[in-house]
């Protein structure tokens, strides 16, 4: 399977989410994505990023934008997660890397001073035809999912 580009399709994906979803990609055209990558579940920076997209979860819903978050954690860390933090939209379990790949986000990191391959904190937003609007590479937290919102509101 090929990378995302910009200004291009996305090519269709199927994925387990919480809540017992899968998610399907080609059933979710007529709405905008935001599907943001994060490292690990209840960590810090995860943590507070995902609560940023829950706290503006209402207005990306008004604007037809659903919102996914994907880690390599499995489904039973992301529901505890989920609970834990009320995030009202599902997560993704990448465990085999498959759109982790398809979206460019494992990259060779630093962690105490070994090297090892992790996600690169990204968000990408497919609008409503599956076109690729938007990326956000080596995102930092703050003031990001507003930034996220107002591209959304510009589509």
């Amino acid at each position: 399977m090929s990378q995302v580009s910009l200004d291009q399709p996305v090519p269709d994906f199927t994925a387990q989410a919480t809540s017992g979803a899968s998610v399907d990609s080609s059933t979710l055209r007529g709405r905008n994505l935001v599907i943001y990558f994060y490292p690990k579940d209840s960590t810090p920076g995860c943590t507070t990023e995902g609560q940023n997209f829950r706290d503006l979860y209402d207005q990306f819903q008004a604007l037809d934008t659903d919102i996914f978050g994907v880690s390599r954690d499995g489904l039973r860390a992301h529901e505890n997660f989920k609970a834990k933090q009320s995030f009202p939209f599902e997560l993704i379990s990448d465990s085999d890397e498959s759109l982790c790949a398809l979206f460019d986000v494992i990259k060779l990191k630093k962690l105490y001073g070994k090297e090892h391959l992790g996600i690169e904190r990204s968000t990408f937003l497919i609008d409503k035809t599956g076109i690729l609007r938007n990326e956000w590479r080596k995102v930092k937290v703050a003031g990001h999912a507003d930034a996220v919102l107002e591209a959304v509101k510009a589509l």
